[in-house]
């Protein structure tokens, strides 16, 4: 009877080591990983990529019967200011909106960024007998008549970062270009419009 007693005890002793011992184990392995996260960290010092719309220009611009016929070029200028990190854009689209009603959009081709480099992107986008909604006919009207219009342009893209061997999995990277200001006479000069990063 007292061999079974001993047995009995020694049972839940044995579980208890074994959960306390797999607890450790789990917790050792999660301060290791944070660790190694944080120096990958201070070793790469990731910094925020860089937009700026450089230029932008109309042409073909008609409207007839709340329909738009309009080509829009873009040029983007993208900086990667990292040292050790280059990226992927393995897909690309542009889209250039008025007032939250898409007028055109365009793909752009895949492209590899470089460390510390700056990448000139360019996109055509076209508006062929493009429906427009009455409040959108009238105001794109109004801003003809002024001489400029004011849209926004969007771009979008599946990215990966490359350190050293390693590659990250696909991102999607956003990019918001609001208020761009598009002249009807080439006599006056595109401003430079920051653009605002999502990712």
């Amino acid at each position: 009877m007292a061999g079974n007693t001993a047995q009995a005890t020694q049972q839940p002793v044995k579980h208890f080591n074994l959960v306390r011992c797999v607890a450790v184990c789990l917790l050792t392995l999660i301060v290791l990983v944070g660790l190694a996260v944080l120096i990958t960290w201070l070793v790469i010092r990731p910094k925020r990529l860089v937009y700026t719309l450089e230029n932008g220009s109309l042409q073909h611009f008609n409207l007839n019967n709340k329909h738009i016929n309009a080509t829009f070029d873009f040029v983007l200028m993208a900086y990667n200011p990292n040292t050790k990190t280059s990226v992927y854009y393995d897909s690309m689209e542009s889209v250039v909106s008025y007032k939250d009603q898409t007028l055109a959009f365009d793909t752009i081709d895949p492209f590899h960024q470089p460390h510390r480099d700056t990448a000139r992107v360019e996109s055509k986008l076209v508006a062929q007998n493009l429906a427009l909604s009455p409040s959108t006919y009238k105001d794109l009207r109004g801003e003809k008549s002024s001489g400029e219009i004011e849209v926004d342009v969007h771009y979008k893209s599946r990215v990966r970062f490359k350190v050293g061997m390693w590659k990250s999995k696909h991102r999607t990277l956003k990019i918001v270009c609001p208020s761009v200001k598009l002249h009807f006479s080439w006599s006056r000069h595109f401003e430079n419009v920051p653009c605002e990063v999502e990712l």
